[in-house]
């Protein structure tokens, strides 16, 4: 491995000068600093990561704290997007990147996720679509450790989060304004996320004077293509079925197109269909799905800046909420009853 030592003497200068290069110092020649810098990356030379967290008193490692219900880890596509995203600008700023889990143990003895983060090290964690209220999630947001939360509020901590409420908002009133007026929801698990949508929910429909029956309201989660299935098809049993279903997600949309085919019904012509995070699925389904795209890249690198931010500069980062706004896609899935 090339040291500091091997580009001094190379340059023929001492290993304080060489140091003060790489680290950006403005007392040695421009001249100088360019041969040293030039040296250095044709040498192959890395800094030492035990060296430099001895000097700044951090890892340059910070954490993910990431499940969901369904297991499905990296492949939830809108939570992958976000990851991936906080995971470039991170390594863009000298950043590694560890995955926290429960399922560590030392000396026989399962760890915490505060104890991971300690174990590993880490200089902060993003937490996102977890179980936010179970005690070991709530042990590590107290501790001192810096921490960022996607899609959920801790009061005292920085929350970057999916403009949720005014997305439900535009995605409810294009559906009306299409002409429909038997809109049926089948909504997410019971998070913060989902009750802030079905309250918007049923506000835009008092705002257009629809009644929603309580049978159009049906519980399913998210990515559960199955049970998503299953409740379009109880919806489409109902004697006065709807004429419009907005669907938890695109990714357990599916599960809902395929049943109402399976019915052997149209999709816009018998019955209309939204999804909401405009993930890359949505765009190949046949006929393409109105959704509400959420901004996955940007809250990954609004979530890493931010965490950051609290490592580097704590005393000036601002404690807040940050909304990220989506965008409405108007596919091919929604009937224009106004034109018909």
């Amino acid at each position: 491995m090339v040291s500091m030592k091997d580009i001094a003497r190379k340059c023929q200068v001492s290993v304080a000068t060489v140091s003060k290069a790489l680290n950006g110092y403005s007392d040695i020649g421009k001249e100088k600093r360019e041969e040293i810098l030039q040296a250095a990356k044709e040498m192959g030379y890395f800094p030492n990561s035990s060296a430099r967290a001895l000097k700044t008193n951090r890892t340059y490692n910070l954490g993910i704290l990431f499940s969901d219900n369904l297991h499905s880890g990296l492949t939830h596509d809108y939570f992958a997007a976000i990851i991936e995203s906080f995971k470039v600008t991170a390594e863009e700023k000298g950043y590694d990147i560890t995955f926290t889990t429960m399922n560590s143990t030392v000396a026989n003895r399962k760890m915490t996720y505060y104890e991971h983060c300690r174990y590993r090290g880490l200089d902060g964690v993003v937490i996102a679509n977890i179980d936010f209220d179970t005690p070991e999630v709530t042990e590590l947001v107290r501790s001192s450790l810096p921490v960022v939360t996607i899609d959920y509020v801790f009061d005292g901590r920085i929350a970057v989060v999916s403009d949720n409420m005014n997305g439900m908002k535009a995605l409810a009133e294009y559906v009306c304004r299409m002409g429909h007026r038997k809109i049926a929801y089948i909504h997410g698990d019971n998070t913060s996320v989902t009750r802030d949508r079905l309250s918007v929910f049923y506000r835009t429909m008092d705002s257009y004077m629809i009644k929603v029956p309580d049978n159009y309201i049906l519980p399913s989660r998210y990515r559960d293509v199955a049970l998503t299935a299953q409740r379009t098809r109880e919806l489409l049993n109902l004697k006065d079925r709807p004429d419009c279903i907005l669907f938890p997600d695109d990714f357990s949309a599916v599960g809902g197109i395929n049943e109402i085919r399976e019915a052997g019904l149209r999709i816009p012509e018998d019955i209309s269909v939204a999804g909401f995070d405009g993930i890359e699925i949505s765009r190949f389904l046949s006929p393409k799905l109105t959704t509400l795209r959420q901004d996955s890249q940007t809250i990954g690198v609004r979530a890493a800046d931010s965490l950051i931010s609290l490592i580097e500069s704590p005393k000036t980062t601002l404690i807040e909420k940050i909304v990220v706004p989506g965008e409405l896609v108007e596919g091919e899935s929604v009937r224009n009853m106004v034109l018909h």
